[in-house]
């Protein structure tokens, strides 16, 4: 029987949690890096038991620890990220130019061939790569310097570039999401990019059809179909058909468009999830009820999950990193809280139950579906 492996990221710590596929007995291992915040571990396509982590923070640097045994055991690979050149400045909340400080990564995608080559999204908002298994590390500098760069404008948890998605069926095309700078698009390895944000409307933009300046908080695709892409961003759910170059609503009957995690089924193109909270002031579910909303039409008409989730007096959120889909039959997806639970549904959504609870805030998770 297959298994599946959780990685989850928190502030204060890393764990692993381990199934069978029946998803309903779990292991839970850690805190790996115990104090460190995680803001984002992932396993490579191309060689399950290599994970990549990225623990780090304030007072501790950052530090790309890296474990070929499944997140047994981990060992310290790289630290040094720099921005290539003159960094330059972009510009600050009010309008005053603010030099590129590098703060934090906050997302790494291994290559899903190569298991030696790993991008990574930093803050402020660059993309870095590593060709030998995240010992050093070089920027990919035609992102940060497109002619929209100076005006980028971090959004209020940091100019963070936090979403990387890698093509599997268009060679060298790959996309990122930086908040609030928008969506960009590269199709030559990430040599060169492109904003891809016609269609977004960002309350606050004095331009609506402004090339950049959207806070978008997480990007999905299906790896079937790399041309439809979903969006959550800051108010509005979005959908692509055409590769990025023109998004439209989708945010439909949900009680509120406004969230950070958006995920698209495994095995039906046409399924996404997303957790509506109340609001951009108020990080917490619509009427204190955690709810999962999920749409089999590819947006619009969307139906909330609530059978096993708190629906009364819960005021946690979840973070745009903090959900996934493994790749079973039965497609299991998960998720992790501000309040330290992760819940997983073995059944596509309809049924909901912590697998563990009261970690510390939980960052990211992602899931490895093994052998």
């Amino acid at each position: 029987m297959s298994k599946v492996r959780v990685l989850v990221g928190t502030r204060k710590g890393a764990f692993v949690l381990t199934s069978d596929g029946a998803r309903r007995q779990w292991s839970v291992e850690g805190p790996h890096f115990a104090g460190w915040e995680v803001f984002h571990m992932k396993g490579s396509p191309a060689e399950p038991d290599r994970i990549y982590a990225a623990p780090g923070g304030g007072w501790f640097g950052q530090v790309i620890q890296r474990s070929e045994d499944g997140g047994r055991t981990w060992n310290a690979v790289g630290n040094e990220f720099k921005y290539e050149g003159e960094a330059g400045t972009h510009q600050w909340y009010d309008g005053t130019p603010h030099p590129w400080e590098f703060a934090r990564v906050w997302h790494l995608e291994p290559d899903s061939l190569d298991p030696d080559t790993v991008y990574a999204g930093v803050e402020d908002a660059a993309l870095f790569r590593s060709t030998d298994g995240g010992k050093s590390w070089r920027e990919l500098p035609g992102l940060r310097r497109h002619g929209t760069g100076p005006s980028w404008q971090p959004g209020a948890g940091g100019l963070c570039l936090h979403t990387i998605l890698l093509d599997p069926q268009t060679a060298g095309r790959m996309y990122v999401a930086i908040s609030a700078a928008g969506a960009f698009r590269s199709d030559d390895h990430g040599e060169t990019w492109r904003p891809i944000n016609r269609g977004l409307r960002s309350q606050g933009i004095p331009d609506e059809d402004a090339e950049v300046g959207h806070c978008v908080h997480h990007i999905a695709m299906h790896p079937a179909r790399p041309g439809v892409l979903f969006m959550q961003k800051h108010w509005d759910v979005m959908r692509s058909d055409d590769a990025g170059e023109s998004w439209r609503e989708i945010s439909g009957n949900l009680p509120s468009d406004f969230g950070f995690p958006i995920e698209v089924h495994p095995a039906e193109p046409e399924t996404i999830y997303v957790v509506p909270i109340k609001s951009d002031s108020e990080h917490y579910p619509p009427d204190a009820r955690l709810r999962v909303y999920r749409s089999r039409s590819g947006g619009d008409e969307w139906e909330a999950l609530t059978d096993g989730l708190p629906q009364r007096d819960c005021y946690v959120n979840v973070l745009r990193d903090a959900m996934a889909v493994d790749a079973l039959d039965a497609c299991g997806v998960y998720f992790g809280t501000t309040g330290g639970q992760v819940y997983v549904s073995p059944d596509a959504g309809d049924t909901w139950a912590p697998i563990v609870r009261d970690l510390p805030a939980v960052l990211s998770v992602e899931v490895q579906t093994l052998p």
